[in-house]
């Protein structure tokens, strides 16, 4: 997903939604009011499995070769990025554990751990990186490499932080996610010479397959969540407290990403890289993961704290990555500050 775009106000655009922000509050809103029933619950979690399938396959297809092995020369920034997502977001995900059950519903708690082992997204990650001014090719690189450790790694730590709480994951459930999504993806890799160019011409279509496939997952999820009494469960209060509770999380990894690249005396390029592939989350990985790891009454439960630090990285992302554009162009040293 692309990063919001510029508001209409000077100095507020990045208080502005991104066009599919706002398609994913309405799926919300439409599971809400409409969600699917009989029939047609079995017909749209078949949809979504095969545009999920169809889109890893057209990431795999997308992805030159050289972006998986062009940059790990780069060692350390890329394990920067990779000890981030699998190791620092899992250990505050850990860290909030006090709040369930008091301050917040233990299912939304448990979307909090599930989004906390999470991959980084691809898009998303890229263009914040550019818009700063930041290392591309090795952007690119960790998106690559952190979307593949996370076929195994998101199910592994998982099933190891709600094991911690009594929880499980499934065997059965692993293997659902290596043929919904690394085999789709290992198989686009395989004819990418023969699909790449011309997936890169036609970017409107691979655009609509990605939301799409995000929607209709997020759509069936949701409804189930709805069907099966989710508002009756999950208060406003709660809504609120997740928001700030992504808010909490993603200041944290910021500030200690920014340390770090101090610390170990990063450029500013590659520091930039390091807070964007760092920071974020994939939503087109973690809704289908939560589809197949979670019980269908759970997942739109547990995919809601995921949409939220969807949007909170989004707009801060925009916000953090003018400012790092600023700091290029004005030659501002870098700083923990």
């Amino acid at each position: 997903m692309m990063a919001p775009r510029r508001g209409p106000w000077p100095g507020f655009g990045w208080l502005t939604l991104d066009r599919f922000t706002l398609m994913l509050l309405g799926t919300l809103l439409l599971a809400t009011l409409l969600p699917a029933r009989g029939a047609f619950v079995p017909a749209v979690d078949v949809l979504g499995r095969a545009l999920v399938i169809l889109l890893f396959f057209i990431h795999g297809a997308k992805m030159p070769r050289e972006a998986m092995t062009g940059a790990l020369g780069q060692w350390k920034l890329q394990l920067l990025i990779l000890l981030t997502t699998f190791a620092l977001f899992p250990l505050i995900g850990l860290g909030l554990a006090p709040l369930s059950g008091r301050a917040i519903d233990p299912l939304l708690y448990t979307g909090v751990l599930f989004l906390c082992c999470l991959p980084s997204t691809v898009q998303s990650s890229i263009a914040l990186t550019s818009i700063a001014r930041g290392n591309v090719p090795a952007a690119v690189c960790a998106a690559a490499a952190s979307n593949l450790a996370g076929v195994l790694l998101t199910p592994l730590l998982t099933g190891l932080l709600l094991a911690s709480g009594g929880g499980a994951i499934s065997m059965e459930a692993v293997w659902s996610i290596v043929g919904l999504i690394l085999l789709p993806f290992a198989a686009g890799q395989l004819l990418h010479g023969r699909l790449g160019g011309w997936l890169g011409r036609h970017k409107i279509l691979t655009g609509i397959v990605d939301r799409g496939a995000i929607l209709v997952m997020v759509y069936g999820a949701f409804g189930k969540a709805v069907t099966g009494g989710l508002w009756q469960s999950i208060s406003a209060g709660d809504l609120v407290l997740l928001v700030l509770i992504c808010l909490l999380i993603l200041a944290v990894v910021v500030l200690t990403l920014r340390l770090v690249a101090w610390l170990t005396g990063l450029s500013r390029p590659d520091e930039a890289t390091l807070v964007f592939c760092g920071s974020v989350k994939s939503l087109a990985t973690g809704v289908p993961m939560a589809n197949v790891l979670f019980p269908a009454a759970m997942a739109g439960a547990i995919v809601l704290p995921l949409m939220m630090f969807h949007m909170v990285q989004l707009v801060t992302g925009a916000y953090l990555a003018r400012l790092y554009e600023k700091r290029a162009t004005s030659g501002t040293s870098a700083g923990p500050a």
